[in-house]
């Protein structure tokens, strides 16, 4: 393997940690709220109540929508690298609550506070390694942060079943220290350097990461940038007002929104439950982790493929096959609704439904609307537009979480999941017009591409 090759990839496993620890947050609740609600394992004084359980199952989400303005903020002043830090800061301080939890007020903390350093970290790490990966292995590299963050959920739902309340909190702990120790070793962005004039450092930058040929394409891509504009309004401006920032939200951001409507959030945290409405044939807790595997099978394909087949057709088969399945999961649904004496014999659909929806999701859907955030947008829009896109999701996907009860209550499971397929289907026919191939182009070239859209 190139020399170079391996820099890269060492410095994304190390930016990655922050994204596991992002999983492990995002997962964390699902082992703890029996726990808080065990006399024997809680730390708690008292017992939590319904109410408290709700909020600290949404309050990540607070964080989550407020972190990523953070690094929209700062990465042009302070660097991308000092904000992968201070997510990482931010993640450490939650942990350590976690092991010195007295009250559910510092329980709140740990959500809110977890949610802050998920918003930093995510969009931190897709414009950090969106600018320093070479053109041949973007793809690759950007699609490994969702692959990690699935893993990092993983972990907390095998771990945190097994071990004490405070155990959760000292394993991340140890993972999280690493992770702050390691953003200390890695380079700064070229492309932040490019947009201070620093041609020097970028240059010796980009020797670092074997691309020391992309000098021009960088300082190009940051080409009529004044260095103190990323921070000001003018920022906000520019993403209207540049054609080619304009396009990039509106790709981005309207993937990452009906992504959301696809019903993702409520399918992941509400699997369970699912199972036991559909009163399933396989056991809920069994077809959970079943669910799972597959998710984490699913993504591992996407960065062997994505710079072979290319971003676009990913995405349509992703959209396609997701559409179908959750068309099928709706049908079910209907079936046992009007009492069909086919139910009996069909109990397996609901789990083959959902292995299919997770396979097809992660293989494009669940991984390349991030990949794209990573790629599009002006240097300087880079962190603004990333934030933009990501919040929205995340705001979206609480709203489709929190209403996926009163969904399935006022207008039945048949309806409901026929409305997350159309979305999927409004994805496909979307990809199909409006979203560019970036695969084997520079951040220059995608520029000009959604300059001449």
């Amino acid at each position: 393997m190139d020399s170079y090759l391996k820099t890269q990839l060492l410095i994304v496993a190390c930016v990655n940690i922050g994204q596991f620890i992002d999983g492990y947050s995002v997962g964390w609740s699902a082992p703890i709220i029996p726990k808080l609600q065990d006399r024997d394992q809680t730390p708690l004084p008292e017992l939590i109540t319904e109410l408290q359980v709700s909020w600290i199952g949404s309050l990540l989400y607070v964080g989550a929508i407020v972190g990523p303005y953070i690094p929209s903020y700062l990465s042009n002043i302070i660097g991308r690298k000092p904000c992968l830090f201070l997510g990482g800061l931010l993640n450490l301080t939650a942990i350590v609550l976690i092991v010195t939890t007295k009250n559910v007020a510092m329980v709140y903390a740990i959500r809110i506070i977890s949610g802050l350093g998920m918003g930093m970290v995510t969009v931190s790490n897709l414009v950090y390694v969106g600018e320093i990966a070479s053109t041949n292995i973007r793809g690759i590299l950007l699609t490994s942060t969702s692959i990690v963050g699935i893993f990092g959920t993983l972990a907390a739902y095998s771990i945190g079943p097994f071990v004490s309340y405070a155990a959760t909190g000292y394993i991340a702990l140890v993972i999280n220290i690493i992770h702050v120790i390691g953003i200390l070793f890695i380079p700064e962005s070229p492309v932040y350097y490019a947009i201070k004039g620093k041609e020097m450092e970028a240059k010796e930058t980009l020797r670092y990461l074997g691309r020391v040929d992309d000098l021009d394409s960088v300082f190009d891509s940051v080409r009529g940038t004044n260095p103190d504009e990323g921070h000001s309004w003018k920022a906000w401006i520019k993403i209207f007002t540049v054609k080619a920032n304009r396009w990039s939200l509106f790709i981005t951001l309207s993937l990452c929104t009906l992504q959301q409507l696809s019903g993702v959030a409520a399918v992941l945290f509400f699997a369970t439950t699912i199972f036991q409405i559909a009163g399933s044939s396989i056991r809920p807790d069994l077809a959970t982790i079943i669910i799972g595997v597959t998710r984490l099978v699913a993504s591992l394909i996407a960065p062997t493929v994505v710079e072979k087949a290319g971003r676009r057709i990913l995405l349509l088969v992703s959209t396609a096959c997701c559409a179908m399945s959750l068309s099928i999961l709706g049908t079910f649904f209907y079936l046992s609704r009007i009492k069909s004496p086919v139910v009996a014999d069909i109990g397996w659909l609901p789990l083959m439904a959902l292995i299919m929806y997770f396979f097809s999701y992660e293989i494009g859907f669940g991984t390349m609307p991030s990949a794209l955030v990573g790629e599009m947008f002006r240097g300087n829009a880079r962190s603004t537009g990333s934030a933009v896109a990501m919040t929205t999701a995340w705001l979206i996907g609480f709203g489709v979480a929190t209403g996926f009860g009163s969904m399935v209550r006022v207008l039945g499971g048949d309806v409901t999941f026929w409305i997350f397929s159309f979305s999927c289907i409004v994805a496909f026919v979307f990809t199909l017009k409006f979203v560019p191939e970036t695969k084997g182009k520079t951040l220059n070239e995608i520029q000009e591409i959604l300059g001449r859209h």
